[in-house]
């Protein structure tokens, strides 16, 4: 079999694909990538046994097919180096030898028989299927991700939860500390459903898809999720497991109403949390009309910190505590210039929402707050 592509082409989809290998694998098949030739089409696999990628490649010149796997180190060291150039694969079916013709050299090296590669579960036929635009669901898997928990008891927290209503689609994370809803009232359906994607693949699409633009198909059933993309697919298995009932710990009446600006809060931020007590790292947040005053310490080093910033709020004046180091993760994940920050009193939860929504959107953040020693 011998077949003709774009060294870019082939080193580009290589590089995206081997973010999917672990680096020990139950199944030593498992080190490899899968190549698929049939007609004038290349389809090149990734799989860790959970989650698989596919990538498709039109090719210029075909003539055979069949399947073959290749040790990812081996192909991605041969083709990275190489500039934009024409590469031929000429392969051995039957001994598995395989020539990397380029414009000045060969490369030789052995691939191996494709038949022990795991194929991945087939979605069900009354799979649930919705479809999202690329640079949505980019975006918003990016301003969850860093709310999801590392928490072995509850593995349904370690994901994006995917909740499908009648109204909109809300993809949330939380660990317990802090929460992201983002509402996309674009994507409905009058049969809710949902499910829970695992952080692997949610980093892999976060990663592949603002390249891409388009749209974004999801099927998935209770085991399953296949997301389809330009010309890529990754199937992976999702968390089972109920997700607990987020909108319940929202609060639906905050009140007081702080208008701050984002990047100049987070240089505060910034500049008071070095002073605060490594095990707290407190940030204790005086508001009054006009004004935020931030300010932190650690009496077993006897240092401390303080600084206004100028905010709007007509509510009245109010103390209330934060985790510095989430609140910092939740100003850096929205891109608004301003930020609206809802509190009711110090022991009940803040709301943190950009002063301007994204089209069709609603996102929304929750801090919890921390006890104040007063």
């Amino acid at each position: 079999m011998r077949f003709t592509l774009s060294s870019s082409a082939l080193s580009s989809r290589l590089a995206t694909l081997a973010r999917v290998l672990n680096n020990k694998n139950s199944l030593a098949i498992l080190d490899c990538f899968l190549f698929e030739v049939d007609g004038n089409q290349l389809t090149i696999t990734a799989s860790d046994s959970e989650n698989v990628m596919k990538t498709t490649i039109v090719l210029d010149n075909v003539d055979g097919q069949g399947n073959f796997a290749v040790h990812n180190r081996t192909i991605l060291d041969a083709v990275k180096e190489l500039p934009e150039q024409p590469l031929t694969l000429d392969i051995d079916m039957e001994a598995y030898t395989i020539k990397v013709i380029y414009q000045n050299g060969i490369y030789n090296f052995t691939g191996q028989n494709a038949d022990e590669y795991p194929r991945p579960q087939a979605i069900s036929d009354n799979a649930t299927s919705i479809v999202v635009d690329a640079n949505v669901l980019a975006n918003n898997i990016n301003r969850s991700i860093f709310a999801t928990a590392q928490d072995e008891l509850r593995p349904v927290m370690n994901g994006i939860y995917f909740d499908l209503t009648p109204d909109a689609l809300a993809i949330v994370a939380s660990d317990g500390h802090k929460l992201v809803r983002n509402k996309n009232y674009t994507v409905k359906s009058e049969v809710p459903a949902a499910f829970i994607l695992p952080k692997k693949p949610a980093t892999l699409l976060k990663n592949v898809l603002q390249r891409d633009g388009g749209d974004v198909t999801i099927r998935f059933d209770e085991r399953n999720a296949e997301v389809s993309f330009a010309d890529s697919v990754i199937t992976c298995r999702l968390i089972e497991g109920r997700y607990p009932n987020y909108n319940s710990v929202i609060p639906q009446d905050n009140p007081n109403q702080i208008t701050i600006d984002r990047k100049s809060l987070i240089g505060t931020l910034r500049r008071v949390l070095p002073f605060a007590s490594d095990s707290s790292q407190l940030i204790r947040f005086r508001v009054e009309p006009g004004k935020l005053t931030l300010s932190s310490e650690d009496i077993d080093f006897a240092t401390s910190a303080k600084e206004e910033i100028t905010c709007e709020y007509n509510g009245s004046p109010m103390s209330i505590g934060f985790k510095g180091p989430s609140l910092t993760d939740i100003l850096n994940n929205l891109d608004s210039e301003d930020v609206i920050i809802e509190l009711a009193d110090p022991s009940r939860a803040g709301i943190i929402v950009p002063g301007q929504q994204p089209e069709n959107e609603d996102v929304l953040m929750l801090i919890m707050p921390m006890l104040l020693n007063d």
